[in-house]
């Protein structure tokens, strides 16, 4: 079990205090390295004495027009990979697999909320897109031109991410529960020339009016020219002559053949937006070549991925994760994929395990966040389902807990799956750091070593190596799917990102390194608190938490203290049936005490029966300091339920 370690290994800098120490160790079984993809550690040498010839070995399993003249050049802070290199990433995700014999094979099976049911073949797929490339060719969509994607979780989402690639516009994926305002804002950073969007969509049984709130935003977006409406079921909506058209009607009057546009390596492929500190989201640009080789690369070493797989990430595309493990990795791979509209509560809370067992899912990955939310709800939902089809777990998302990781690999996994516990960010494109389930033993909670060809290391704030402790996390070397800006902001992109350390990236989040050369994440920077001269991550007080048999999920955040200069606030939710009570708070903080030391000890725990959280599932802590310290709200835009704000308020006047 863990146990509190407050001792600085001799000889570093430790800039961030470590507390808790995980001993458990799981080995890979026996079974699954015998046929693992990548079951000798010779990898990881192989990769790190050339790491361009790992990922040219990696592009040269994609399909090109125009092969390479150099793979990396690098002034930092600016890469350009595969120089020269011409290429249409359909071609690799489509229009090869209708000749290696997966013509036929599903590539999407796909649930909506209420039910209905659709399988996508390669072919079928392939049909799709380019119909929907010659759509948007009709309405003036050329290269480079950007149009923006608000759609539920349906297959046209995917279809029109693969039909801006077709012809070499860039997309922007909106997510289908953002605000009209933070869609319009989205629409206007980057101009977007045409929306596509859904007359509605479903969620929890509700209908989210996707139609009526871009039209919202689009009172106040005069670069939109015309608007694709897809028609997901006999929603009210409005239609304006000459600017909307109906999407059936487009693909029955589009041809069926739009032959690749080839584009440059460098070329955007898409932009994504992310948060920002400022308020002003971030649009992260991606481009072709790179990226499809890093998720190609990640998907097949990371999820092992074999010809007869079904692999379900739970993610939606309107996150990178979406792009990078449902659209372009997965799809390069050609592999079958389940996708799902809903969400995992709706009309019971064994919706995912239903899944699983009817369409007999292989590999699956999901974030911890949903995994604590599984535990919350207890064991006998996936217990009521044959999960036995399951291979390979994997989280992604926020720092998993070790009781959370133990939890999924008991209760899900049958105690026989691998954990690909997986760290990255939207701006790094794909997977970073990670175990190879036929190579890594796993330790619960540890994203364990960087991919091969990554080098990735932890840092104090002069820039100096720290071997073994906590500090800052780096990524002191370039690789292929890494951002190569922020939309119209050059100088935020520099600011952001490459202004801690000369030429090495800072992803923003502290992390430590044990004995054995692992990497454990420990959440952002600006989540470290610096208490009696202490620097703590939140993080690891928060899975000392939920390791108490009464919690659920935590969420721990620095307040204003005038002797300690802060202290620590928890706000904790309860499994159900457990009772809050002023009896349990105090049990909960001499748990933390006694789990990590004094220094860690809670001046303030708040039991609540939710926390904010984003509508990707990260928790929002600065809303929490917010209600805390009795500031004003921040940006509440992005919340996936608002209402949430006000019962927390209450509750913490309350407590």
């Amino acid at each position: 079990m863990p146990r509190a370690s407050r001792k600085k290994a001799s000889g570093t800098k430790a800039t961030i205090d470590t507390l808790l120490k995980e001993n458990r160790r799981y080995k890979p079984p026996s079974s699954f390295v015998k046929t693992a993809t990548a079951n000798k550690s010779a990898v990881y040498t192989t990769a790190a004495k050339n790491p361009t010839a790992f990922w040219a070995k990696m592009a040269g399993e994609l399909v090109w027009k125009k092969k390479w003249s150099k793979v990396l050049e690098w002034k930092a802070p600016d890469a350009k990979w595969f120089v020269g290199g011409k290429l249409n990433v359909t071609e690799s995700c489509l229009d090869r697999h209708l000749t290696n014999g997966n013509k036929n094979k599903a590539a999407l099976i796909w649930e909506g909320e209420p039910g209905d049911r659709k399988t996508f073949t390669y072919w079928d797929l392939y049909r799709q897109v380019n119909k929907l490339a010659n759509a948007f060719k009709s309405l003036g969509v050329t290269k480079g031109d950007r149009v923006a994607i608000y759609l539920p979780m349906i297959p046209e989402l995917v279809i029109a991410m693969l039909a801006c690639a077709r012809i070499g516009a860039i997309h922007s994926v909106v997510f289908g529960g953002f605000s009209p305002e933070s869609l319009r804002d989205r629409i206007n950073d980057s101009q977007c020339k045409l929306l596509i969007t859904a007359d509605g969509g479903y969620r929890r049984g509700q209908i989210i009016p996707l139609k009526h709130d871009a039209d919202v935003a689009l009172a106040d977006c005069p670069s939109v020219e015309h608007v694709i409406i897809v028609k997901r079921g006999d929603f009210l909506l409005r239609v304006k002559e000459g600017r909307d058209h109906w999407f059936h009607r487009l693909m029955q009057e589009a041809d069926q053949y739009c032959p690749p546009v080839y584009v440059d390596s460098e070329h955007p492929l898409f932009i994504l937006y992310t948060s920002g500190t400022t308020g002003k989201p971030k649009g992260i640009i991606h481009t072709c070549g790179g990226y499809l080789t890093g998720t190609y690369a990640t998907s097949k070493l990371v999820f092992d991925l074999k010809e007869d797989d079904v692999f379900w990430c739970t993610a939606d595309c309107g996150w990178v994760t979406g792009h990078s493990y449902i659209v372009y990795g997965p799809m390069a791979n050609g592999v079958t994929q389940v996708m799902y509209e809903g969400a995992p509560d709706w009309p019971d809370q064994d919706r995912f395990w239903q899944l699983v067992e009817k369409m007999n899912v292989t590999v699956f990955y999901t974030a911890p966040t949903a995994i604590r939310a599984f535990m919350r709800w207890g064991r006998e939902w996936p217990d009521k389902h044959d999960l036995s089809s399951l291979r390979l777990l994997g989280t992604v998302g926020e720092p998993i807990n070790p009781e959370a990781w133990v939890w999924y690999h008991d209760a899900i996994g049958g105690k026989k799956c691998p954990i690909v516990d997986t760290w990255w960010q939207t701006e790094t494109g794909h997977i970073m750091i990670t175990p190879l389930p036929g190579v890594t033993s796993t330790k619960p909670g540890s994203a364990t070593r960087p991919f091969p060809g990554i080098e990735a290391k932890i840092l104090d704030d002069e820039g100096k190596e720290i071997k073994k402790g906590g500090g800052y996390l780096a990524i002191t070397k370039p690789w292929p799917g890494m951002l190569r800006g922020i939309w119209g902001d050059r100088q935020r992109f520099i600011d952001t990102y490459w202004s801690k350390w000369p030429g090495i990236y800072f992803p923003g989040d502290g992390a430590r390194i044990d004995e054995d050369k692992y990497f454990w994440i420990l959440g952002r920077v600006d989540d470290v608190i610096n208490t009696a001269g202490h620097r703590i991550s939140t993080m690891e007080v928060e899975s000392a938490l939920v390791e108490h048999q009464s919690v659920a999920e935590a969420a721990v955040v620095g307040i204003p203290h005038e002797l300690k200069g802060e202290a620590l606030a928890a706000f904790v939710t309860l499994k159900d049936g457990v009772e809050r009570s002023d009896k349990l708070c105090h049990q909960l903080i001499d748990f933390v005490t006694r789990k990590i030391g004094a220094i860690a000890r809670p001046d303030q725990m708040v039991c609540t029966p939710d926390l904010p959280k984003t509508r990707s599932g990260k928790i929002m802590r600065r809303l929490l300091r917010d209600i805390a310290t009795g500031r004003v709200l921040g940006d509440t835009t992005t919340l996936a339920d608002p209402a949430v704000i006000d019962r927390l308020k209450r509750q913490y006047e309350e407590d």
